[in-house]
């Protein structure tokens, strides 16, 4: 008796939850249905962003239709006496929204605040060592992904990372991708998947591509992707990410197993940009 209760009180709240999903969502519709970027938008980002400049106009329209949700959805505050203008909420929003192109609202449900500094920062860090004694010290950082729902940018660092966009490094992409490992509760290199045999195929498929960074890195071996990737999982997938968007003839060549995988996460080809 006590399990048919509780079976049907589950089923209720999912029932709920699932209507106030559907509620939200026609609301966002409603409200974001005439919303769209503006000409002067548009140009800011065809000079700040190469990659939407290369985009296919119905990736385009798709990726812009995400900013507006963005720009509505999330809050932007200035740390260190910067002001955060309308440009440079519009250029974070373009590159975090390029993640989630074919994926539907709400984008980075975690996401509350994104924190933007003039530059790197110092952050304070408390590390543990093997004997348990606990020190604490300040590291220079360009941006952080906390999972309680701020995210931390430099802005001069955004700018860097679209001002080059063939050299595997945007800050945005890496530290919303962290945002997308997050999700699950745990910071471990595994983004949300759909279903067992997705997991299986994924831990295969990183673990060696992880391991293979690792003996690069160790034996001084060129790789496509950057060092830091060998930090750990969570650093991976981040820096996989990067990779992926900004140079990916260069890994499907250098690993096509892990580029896919990535193809069919972010349900988007990179290369197809790059081709236009």
């Amino acid at each position: 008796m006590i399990n048919v209760v509780l079976i049907g009180l589950m089923l209720v709240f999912v029932l709920v939850y699932w209507r106030q999903d559907e509620l939200r969502l026609r609301l966002w519709r409603r409200k974001y249905q005439g919303a769209a970027l503006s000409q002067a938008q548009k140009q800011l980002l065809q000079r700040a962003m190469p990659i939407y400049r290369a985009m296919t106009d119905a990736d385009r329209a798709k990726l812009e239709r995400h900013i507006c949700w963005f720009l509505g959805e999330k809050r932007f505050l200035g740390r260190d006496g910067l002001r955060v203008n309308e440009a440079m909420k519009l250029v974070v929003a373009a590159n975090a929204s390029l993640l989630m192109l074919n994926k539907p609202w709400p984008l980075y449900p975690n996401v509350k605040e994104i924190l933007l500094y003039p530059s790197a920062y110092y952050a304070d860090v408390t590390e543990r060592d093997m004997a348990g004694l606990v020190s604490y010290h300040q590291v220079v950082r360009e941006g952080e992904s906390w999972p309680g729902g701020t995210l931390v940018l430099s802005w001069h660092d955004v700018l860097e990372g679209n001002r080059l966009p063939g050299d595997g490094h945007n800050l945005v992409f890496h530290e919303f991708a962290h945002q997308l490992d997050q999700v699950t509760g745990q910071t471990n290199g595994t983004p949300l998947l759909a279903d067992r045999q997705s997991y299986q195929r994924w831990g295969e498929v990183f673990s060696r591509a992880f391991n293979k960074l690792k003996s690069h890195i160790a034996y001084n071996m060129p790789h496509v992707m950057h060092g830091y990737g060998a930090t750990n999982e969570a650093e991976f997938f981040a820096v996989a990410t990067e990779t992926f968007i900004e140079k990916p003839h260069q890994m499907r060549q250098f690993d096509a197993e892990l580029f896919n995988i990535l193809r069919d996460y972010y349900q988007f080809d990179p290369s197809d940009w790059q081709r236009s």
